[in-house]
């Protein structure tokens, strides 16, 4: 596996494992008077996607085998939390970013 697929392959699994919240957009079309469709309602849902243990064990297994979650203590669990969090709180800010400037150009 190339080294952007397997990048792709953590962030994603990271993603999942710890929950995430999305955006559901739906829109809704009705012909208008030239005959095209014309947007005439938009209906944008915020919805947070649990924490996905399957995930989490799959990510620590391939990329974490260092780690032993049954081997640690409560408190370094805590923290390799904290830090698992602060790094997918910064992608999420990286991609909204991204998607804003891409939707100013």
């Amino acid at each position: 596996m190339s080294e952007l697929s397997e990048e792709k392959l953590k962030k994603a699994l990271l993603k999942k494992a710890l929950g995430y919240e999305t955006k559901e957009q739906v829109c809704e079309y009705s012909i208008g008077e030239n005959g095209e469709a014309v947007l005439s309602k938009k209906k944008v849902t915020k919805k947070q996607m649990s924490p996905d243990m399957s995930a989490l064990k799959l990510l620590l297994e391939r990329f974490y085998a260092e780690i032993e979650p049954e081997k640690m203590t409560d408190e370094e669990l805590e923290k390799e939390r904290t830090r698992l969090l602060q790094l997918l709180k910064e992608e999420e800010e990286n991609a909204n970013r991204e998607s804003e400037q891409s939707n100013q150009v």
